[in-house]
């Protein structure tokens, strides 16, 4: 498995793997628009040149980063590129400074694998919230919280 930076030719493939999890249930859709707009924070794992995971980082403010839109292709789940991916970005997040990660989820028992505990979203700054406004399930948000300090 080979992990790298996103590109923006890599949009399409990444909102279909992203959006085939949605399908299932396993995670929010995320639209072409917002691919394009944070391609900067995307990571992919690839086996054999075909994308198999991706995630970003979001920096949300000083100390405190989160991991989005992650997914793994049908096929290649229990493997550890899920949790390759997290621990790539949580290194990216302690070298830029930032002290806490978290991730709103529909998958927390993956991420307490990693290391992450269960809070209560109510908790999170305000900063987090921002962006929920734009979110097909505002404001009746079923995601689970987890957060981990790096």
């Amino acid at each position: 498995m080979k992990l790298r930076k996103a590109r923006i030719s890599d949009v399409e493939a990444m909102m279909l793997l992203i959006n085939s999890n949605a399908q299932e249930g396993l995670m929010l859709p995320r639209s072409r628009n917002m691919l394009y707009e944070n391609i900067r924070e995307f990571l992919l794992a690839e086996v054999d040149d075909q994308l198999v995971g991706v995630a970003s980082l979001h920096i949300l403010w000083s100390d405190l980063a989160e991991i989005r839109a992650l997914a793994v292709a049908t096929g290649y789940k229990r493997r550890g590129i899920g949790s390759q991916i997290v621990k790539t970005l949580e290194d990216e997040a302690r070298e830029l400074g930032i002290a806490r990660v978290f991730a709103l989820t529909y998958q927390p028992e993956f991420f307490k694998y990693c290391g992450y505990e269960e809070v209560n979203k109510e908790q999170m700054p305000q900063k987090v919230w921002n962006e929920c406004i734009n979110c097909i399930k505002f404001p009746n948000c079923d995601e689970i919280a987890v957060s981990k300090t790096l």
